[in-house]
């Protein structure tokens, strides 16, 4: 990849950055960046390089990434996730075609992992002191390992309340210096960004273009895996990154004629958390933050996303759907994917089945079509909360009598007495 491949470019304004000179957001109008690839020149090299030989993951599209020198790549050989066909749980739900895309897979248990190699990448280049994020556990956790992967020191800013201890845990064992402010992610990322300029700091939240780019290759695999892209794709909406990243992962897919069709992009948000659902049937073109966002998927407790109008415009623009679930389908949801399917996947994860199961009792959709669910993050990331939806554990002493009552089946006969 080469200066002449790309450049980054605001989406509202439309100004643009040379690489070398790529700030975090527009200086002239404040608005996210996007990074842009002279795709026609791209599709000319792709058919001359063995790319497909490469094994399936995140590096495997070295000519869709904004990396200049590929011999620093920061990696823990992410990418390349399972996709799972979901036929018990398709079945149960009236689909023929469910499947699901596990990024709880990923190194460190989250779809994170794909825009930290990237963007760690990015800071080792550019010679970054220490990164830095704020976060509701998955993504300082990424960050804490891909720093320490790099050499680099990494301090993580979490809002004060309930951080899923399993996230919690990655982070200060990958070395992180971990801060607690008094406030939400909201105020949490807005305390991280204004103090990223004057401590010399290599912010690495979404609102680094460069994030998005290393998540966007979650949909190229899906593109392979099913051999082309699927009709729906439903997927869980926190700060708004990584449905803004899949959609442009679909589209540049097109773009070098690696796919020839675009998915319905459907966004779910937890009804306590749901400024962009909120937008959405509003017909408004831009949201109203929610001040003390509430839900048990910590992981998508944000009420003021920072990729709002990135995710609005992919969900519009694929004639697609925003919707919320409440707290207890998602809780449903999660037992049911680990109970049909084996997959244990953490709250905010399960939003996209449950948003599927809403919206299929909706009509919203076909029982023919392709549905790809994407799960997020590993069901370890927050024991706690699986815990306490399930059925209590039930003590009993060392008798096979006292099992067979604790489960509530009989006890055979003895042969003797039969």
């Amino acid at each position: 990849m080469t200066e002449e491949d790309f450049q980054a470019e605001c989406i509202g304004c439309g100004n643009k950055y040379s690489p070398d000179k790529t700030p975090y957001v527009c200086d002239v109008c404040g608005d996210l960046l996007e990074i842009k690839y002279d795709c026609r020149r791209i599709a000319d090299q792709l058919s001359k390089l063995g790319w497909t030989s490469r094994s399936l993951g995140v590096w495997r599209y070295s000519e869709l990434l904004p990396i200049q020198d590929s011999k620093e790549i920061v990696t823990l050989n992410e990418g390349g996730t399972s996709l799972y066909h979901c036929r018990k749980l398709g079945f149960k739900l009236g689909l023929k075609n469910l499947f699901v895309k596990n990024e709880g897979e990923n190194p460190t248990g989250s779809f994170k992992d794909r825009g930290m190699t990237v963007g760690v990448t990015e800071a080792l280049r550019i010679g970054a002191k220490a990164v830095t994020c704020a976060s509701t556990g998955n993504t300082a956790s990424s960050l804490a390992a891909y720093a320490a992967r790099a050499g680099i020191p990494c301090v993580v800013v979490i809002p004060s309340g309930k951080i899923a201890l399993g996230k919690l845990a990655q982070a200060m064992m990958y070395g992180a210096k971990v801060i607690s402010v008094r406030g939400n992610f909201d105020e949490a990322l807005e305390l991280v960004m204004e103090s990223c300029d004057q401590l010399g700091f290599y912010l690495l939240n979404s609102v680094n273009p460069y994030r998005i780019e290393g998540q966007k290759t979650a949909a190229f695999e899906i593109c392979e895996q099913l051999g082309s892209p699927p009709e729906t794709l439903i997927i869980p909406v926190g700060n708004a990154g990584n449905i803004s990243a899949y959609w442009k992962g679909f589209k540049e897919f097109l773009s070098v004629g690696l796919s020839k069709e675009l998915p319905r992009m459907i966004g779910i948000q937890a009804v306590g958390a749901s400024p962009i659902v909120n937008a959405f049937k509003r017909h408004s073109e831009a949201i109203e933050p929610v001040q003390s966002p509430e839900t048990v998927a910590t992981a998508i407790r944000i009420g003021h996303p920072i990729s709002w109008k990135k995710a609005l415009r992919a969900i519009r623009e694929s004639k697609g759907v925003a919707e919320s679930v409440t707290d207890a389908e998602i809780l449903y949801a999660q037992k049911l994917l680990a109970r049909d399917e084996g997959l244990f996947v953490e709250p905010a994860s399960a939003a996209s089945i449950a948003g599927l199961i809403r919206l299929k009792d909706q009509g919203e959709i076909d029982p023919n079509e392709t549905v790809v669910c994407v799960t997020t993050g590993h069901g370890l990331k927050d024991p706690e909360t699986a815990i306490k939806s399930c059925e209590e554990v039930v003590e009993i002493g060392r008798s096979v009598e006292e099992l067979a009552d604790s489960l509530k089946v009989p006890m055979k006969m003895p042969a003797t007495q039969a």
